[in-house]
């Protein structure tokens, strides 16, 4: 029997959470024969090759291990297993999620045969009674358009639209990417509600916000090459209230250099109002728990320094008056 499905796993040193991955695809209420699970490794990992290897013995999965030979990205590595797939459908998802066992008879189902069709599926994020900012942030991923968590292409609407665009390095922005380059080439989108993915949130260190942030670069990569989708459907404005912190901090260090006491108690006035709105907004729906709110005061104070910093040096970066 041919391939029907090729379920595509970008990863790099997690083999314990791939294994979680691993067991849900097993579990999976469709004939084992008619999929196969594509691994790819983001640069040489002798852990997730043992991982892999082991499931390979156990003979639950047709399972397949492929390194790249330097870290690239997971734009890299899916196309590196999109390219070795069998199946006319390719499914991505990533290996800290966990698949419904009826996510492929999902997918498959709802597949018409169509050469150039793309499908979305629904993503859960748990969340704990009393969420962090970081899960609260992650769980809004369940209301992202288009994620690679949880999509399906064919593999002919891969090869027309090149597959992911591996300037993208890290886990952001590429699946928008993908996503206007289908809407761009009039492929379709068909969301499948019934297609699910579970995708906890795994555990963050103190001042994970303050990382993420490194992210906001390829903003820029991606409104290069679509300022109309990405006003549209990311960012409908800049971040002004980042700019308005910034600004009144500048203003304040001057006026306090130059003697100008007035000028810069009104400035710090100004900043205090927008880093308290800043404050409240993300305390809004997370956890008041003491070393929470510490954390939001602390980070509040610099992501607009660090956010800003990286869209102006992804600017720079890719050549676009982007901001």
């Amino acid at each position: 029997m041919g391939k029907k499905i090729s379920v595509i796993i970008p990863t790099y040193c997690r083999p314990a959470l791939l294994t979680e991955c691993l067991k849900t695809l097993a579990q999976q209420h469709f004939d084992r024969d008619a999929f196969e699970v594509i691994v790819v490794s983001d640069g040489p990992d002798l852990l997730t090759k043992q991982v892999v290897v082991s499931w390979k013995h156990t003979s639950l999965l047709d399972i397949v291990y492929m390194p790249l030979d330097a870290k690239k990205g997971p734009a890299a590595a899916r196309n590196a297993g999109w390219k070795l797939a069998k199946g006319p459908l390719v499914a991505f998802t990533d290996d800290d999620t966990r698949p419904d066992p009826f996510w492929l008879q999902q997918i498959w189902e709802a597949w018409a045969g169509e050469p150039l069709m793309a499908f979305t599926g629904r993503l859960i994020v748990p969340l704990p009674p009393a969420p962090t900012d970081y899960e609260w942030n992650t769980a809004q991923l369940e209301t992202a358009r288009f994620i690679t968590a949880n999509c399906v292409c064919t593999r002919e609407a891969l090869e027309q639209t090149g597959g992911f665009d591996e300037r993208f390095e890290m886990a952001w922005r590429e699946d928008s990417d993908l996503e206007f380059r289908l809407l761009q080439q009039n492929i379709p989108i068909r969301h499948l509600p019934d297609a699910i993915v579970v995708h906890p949130v795994r555990a963050a260190g103190w001042g994970v916000s303050l990382r993420e942030q490194r992210k906001a670069m390829f903003n820029a990569l991606l409104y290069k090459k679509f300022p109309k989708l990405y006003r549209k459907w990311i960012h409908p404005r800049p971040l002004w209230e980042y700019y308005g912190m910034i600004i009144f901090c500048l203003v304040m260090l001057g006026a306090l250099l130059s003697g100008a006491g007035s000028v810069a108690l009104l400035a710090l006035l100004g900043w205090m109002i927008l880093l308290t709105a800043f404050i409240r907004r993300r305390l809004a729906h997370t956890s008041r728990a003491w070393p929470h709110v510490v954390e939001m005061i602390i980070t509040s104070v610099l992501i607009p320094f660090l956010s800003v910093y990286w869209n102006l040096y992804g600017a720079w970066r890719y050549k676009v008056l982007y901001w």
